[in-house]
């Protein structure tokens, strides 16, 4: 069985790999829509997994309640700027610019998980409790991005 922060770590990844591909496309080109529309499906159906599995559970324990409360803030925040960026022109400076901010908000965001409020949790977990985390993410992952992918305009992405 995965334990919950595997699964994460995993996804956090492959979210650092399309920010990277988005900064190399330029202008408002079908490479940049697409990958941009993939990232923000991806992204929303992990922050949703996410907060129904290891958030939920964080915040059930009062030593941890802070660091849970902390990163779900964080989440509505960068659903705000991914929200922002889907509404701009993907040709402008100002997309550019709001894209900059996104990737930083969110680069720091899943290294502040990976390096101090997942060991942090670790600490706090038994292994059964990461691994029954781990199946609710995997469990509920499919159906948060078939949502999110159903919320995305599909017709910008051609």
């Amino acid at each position: 069985m995965t334990k919950i922060f595997d699964l994460l770590k995993e996804d956090h990844d492959k979210h650092r790999e399309l920010l990277k591909k988005i900064a190399e496309t330029e202008g408002d080109s079908p490479e940049r829509r697409e990958t941009f529309a993939e990232f923000r499906e991806e992204v929303t159906a992990h922050a949703s997994a996410e907060e129904q599995s290891l958030y939920a559970e964080m915040l059930s324990r009062p030593e941890l309640q802070e660091d849970g409360r902390h990163s779900v803030a964080e989440h509505k925040e960068l659903d705000d700027l991914l929200a922002e960026l889907a509404d701009m022109d993907m040709s402008s400076s100002g997309w550019l610019q709001k894209f900059k901010t996104l990737r930083h908000d969110y680069e720091h965001h899943i290294d502040e998980e990976e390096q101090e409020m997942f060991p942090a949790a670790d600490e706090e977990f038994a292994t059964k409790c990461e691994e029954r985390l781990g199946e609710i993410y995997a469990d509920r992952y499919p159906d948060e991005l078939a949502t999110a992918q159903q919320g995305i305009e599909h017709d910008d992405r051609e």
